[in-house]
């Protein structure tokens, strides 16, 4: 193979003090269409074979497991000194090391985008969720193969890979049982996947994919299932398997928990071990914590407990109700978080069981952006149909529902900004540390001398990537599969492993999200909020610039407790021309644009014909149709005995609509939107048997033309309602006002059966339909 191919990458210098130096010239797999050099004659005698080259990792290479939370603020561990124990945290921490100015993007997307790559989120496209992505170079979630993987580099270089958990890494459009795929896991390096799609989903009942297959959870609920287990399990099995198979071969393992992100589910034995602990509030919890940081000498001795946001209410400012609740949300999260910590230290007690813990590099980034304060400052339980909370003590009634799937369980922003003690705001906000700043642990007993130090200087998720090639032997490569490679943003810190004062190579970084902007250089940073994290929506068209710049020097001040703005305009004014010059290079302009979602002009068909056996049809790549009129035009087929089951449904149980026959086999047309029904339709007979269409018209109510209005009403933000009108055979059979129809857009959209959470009450998923369903037309106005 010859020298100046782009399969070929060159693995050496010394990794570590006392790790000997080593030069290796490492090949990926031949092509296949690669010449045979042998020789081969009618007698074997004669001739000579030619086996096939295959690639091996580096003499020495370790194993490496990259861990990612979610959500998770930097003072909510006690690995930081927050309130919620994390043994297995902790202990990988007392064999490791402990980064106390790591930082990560102010949200999903962007920071595993940027976490995989080494490259700025922004530069792959993902300057926002996958969700959002917006129709300009640095948001329209298209990661380019000129950034490849950490996973694809590895397994060039001999390294088996997989990854475990969360994928939030392909465009929206590309998400369902269709692709395409490239941008899937298992085309970006990874050879084994298992997990979900998205931001987020019910971690009772998830939506989940094995490789590009859709795969139902092995269980129920009541069975004893959920996704953090079942992630964990997997990982285990897929470990054991490898240990049997190619123990000979490095692992890459990537394990990206849905947990501790919204919905928070976990069962009620997590849930009790934290009753009473959030009884004092938010501010008393920062404090508690703040002291603890200063105790474990996890934040300077100098540092300051910034202070509560004017946005967010004081604690003793709330009702003895409010506080009963509120404290009960922060039970739900606690117990979240240390369901989590158990199963993934589970994960690492299975590679310590195979004998491989001392030459395994784990790095445990504890969370990917700052706790969330998307749950506004009630939090997010028992809401009406409207979507509006219900009244306080209607919720405290349902308050041991917290942690099952009844609701979409996310706890009040303020507790959100208690658990990222001591920095100001939280996930979204890029402009401060709350968003940005978030524990890095980093292990390899083997190499790692200086057990349970703290480890100073700007690190961020872009120097993860050339990190673990420096540990592995591996030159990052310039070309990838035929691909010129975007050179990495990061900066390797093997060196800090064994030298405590390590300076940071990683002096310059910008900061966006949401249009919340930051600047770091050398020690100053600026930055200017944008728009609260609970106001989603509103920043799309809210002008940039409402809130001043500010200014800190993170050199003495590390919690960003001093605004310099005002003493240093000068400074101010280089950091903010150096934020317009990176932004430019890595494609942040325009900021916060408006996602393609809402954008009018769209492509999009304005009529879909489905089939039975049509599944798992994410809402959000699917017609869309609980923010907008239309007619869903259903032909079957009904057997002599009749029929019964589910035609087409769209949504779950938080939100949906379903076309069905029921028991008797009645045409049936129900909505539900939060929990609550908001529309029912029942022919008063069965549909004969024999050939039948069953049609339903959807008429808005109100303006539809509103590309803003369209996306809240989408997203359950704003009531959606409308007049229903069921027929079957031309006549109609029903009529009703529709309060809300809104389909949960964690659920999907399905023909012949209910897949996920059900619907409506009155059927058990998967509800199949027991004629023939020979189409479903939906013709969207």
């Amino acid at each position: 193979m010859s020298q100046s191919r782009s399969w070929r990458f060159v693995a050496g210098a010394a990794l570590l003090a006392g790790m000997s130096s080593h030069v290796i010239a490492a090949e990926v797999l031949p092509k296949p269409e690669q010449p045979f050099s042998g020789v081969v004659d009618v007698d074997a005698n004669k001739s000579k074979p030619d086996a096939p080259k295959n690639v091996t990792a580096p003499k020495g290479a370790p194993n490496i497991v990259l861990i990612l939370l979610d959500d998770v603020g930097f003072g909510a561990t006690s690995v930081t000194g927050g309130p919620v124990p994390t043994p297995a945290l902790d202990k990988l921490a007392s064999e490791g090391l402990r980064y106390n100015q790591f930082h990560v993007n102010a949200l999903c997307s962007p920071t595993r985008a940027a976490l995989l790559s080494g490259r700025n989120d922004h530069q792959v496209g993902f300057g926002t969720v996958a969700e959002l992505a917006a129709n300009y170079p640095g948001y329209n979630a298209r990661w380019p193969k000129s950034a490849a993987s950490i996973a694809e580099v590895l397994r060039l270089n001999g390294y088996s890979t997989a990854a475990f958990g969360k994928w939030h890494n392909t465009p929206i459009g590309e998400a369902g049982p269709t692709g395409p795929f490239d941008r899937w896991p298992t085309s970006r390096g990874f050879e084994y996947f298992y997990g979900f799609q998205g931001g987020e989903t019910n971690q009772w009942q998830p939506k989940l994919w094995r490789g590009t297959t859709p795969v139902e959870p092995w269980g129920t609920p009541k069975q004893g299932y959920h996704l953090t287990t079942d992630l964990a399990n997997e990982a285990i099995n897929w470990l054991h398997q490898h240990d049997a198979a190619a123990s000979d071969k490095p692992f890459f393992v990537y394990f990206a928990t849905g947990a501790t992100h919204a919905p928070h589910h976990v069962s009620q034995e997590w849930i009790d071990k934290f009753k009473g602990k959030f009884d004092q509030g938010w501010d008393k919890l920062r404090e508690e914590t703040f002291a603890r940081e200063k105790a474990l000498g996890i934040i300077p001795a100098d540092a300051e407990l910034t202070p509560r946001p004017a946005e967010i209410a004081a604690w003793d400012s709330l009702s003895p109700e409010q506080k009963k609740l509120l404290a009960r949300q922060a039970e739900v999260y606690a117990g979240f978080l240390a369901q989590t910590d158990f199963e993934v230290g589970r994960v690492l007690d299975a590679i310590r069981e195979e004998g491989k813990g001392d030459n395994t590099l784990v790095l445990y980034i504890v969370g990917d952006n700052g706790a969330s304060a998307e749950g506004g400052p009630e939090g997010l339980d028992a809401r009406n149909a409207d979507g509006s909370p219900v009244s306080i003590q209607g919720r405290i009634e349902r308050a041991d529902e917290l942690g099952t799937d009844s609701f979409y369980n996310h706890y009040s922003a303020a507790w959100a900004w208690g658990l990222n003690a001591p920095f100001q705001w939280t996930k979204q906000v890029a402009s401060h540390l709350g968003g940005t700043r978030d524990p890095l642990v980093v292990s390899w007993p083997s190499k790692i001398t200086d057990k349970g130090a703290i480890r100073g200087g700007f690190r961020h998720v872009t120097d993860i990537a050339p990190t673990i090639y420096e540990a592995a032997g591996i030159t990052p490569p310039d070309e990838v599969n035929g691909e010129k490679q975007t050179p990495l943003e990061g900066k390797s810190f093997v060196d800090s492993f064994s030298d405590g004062k390590a300076k940071s190579k990683h002096t310059t970084q910008v900061f966006e999200t949401v249009g919340n902007r930051g600047i770091y250089k050398d020690g100053w940073w600026a930055g200017a909020r944008h728009i609260v994290p609970w106001k989603t929506f509103e920043r799309f068209g809210t002008p940039i610039g409402e809130h001043p710049w500010e200014l800190y020097n993170l050199d003495k001040d590390y919690s960003q407790a001093r605004d310099l703005a005002k003493e240093n305009p000068e400074k101010l004014k280089e950091l903010q021309a150096l934020f317009d010059q990176e932004a430019k290079r890595t494609n942040i302009y325009p900021l916060a644009p408006v996602p393609a979602l809402l954008t009018s002009g769209s492509t999009e068909r304005k009529q879909l014909v489905f089939r039975e056996g049509t599944n798992r049809i994410p809402v959000l790549i699917g017609p869309r149709t609980g923010s907008r009129s239309h007619t869903i035009t259903a032909q079957v087929d009904i057997p002599q005995a009749g029929a019964k089951g589910v035609i087409i449904a769209e949504g779950g149980h938080l939100g949906g609509y379903v076309i069905y026959l029921d028991d008797q086999g009645r045409a049936v047309y129900e909505t539900n939107a939060h929990g609550s029904v908001t529309g029912r339709i029942v022919s008063a007979a069965a549909v004969p048997p024999g050939k039948a269409t069953v049609t339903l018209d959807f008429n808005v109510e109100g303006d539809e033309s509103n590309p803003l209005i369209k996306v809240a009403r989408g997203f359950g933000r704003i009531p959606q309602p409308g007049t229903a009108r069921l027929s079957v055979n031309g006549a109609s059979v029903g009529e009703a006002k529709i309060s809300n129809l809104f389909t949960n857009y964690h659920e999907t959209l399905d023909v012949g059966a209910d897949l996920g959470t059900p619907i409506s009450d009155n059927y058990s998923v998967p509800f199949k339909f027991t004629g023939k369903i020979e189409t479903v037309t939906l013709d969207l106005k």
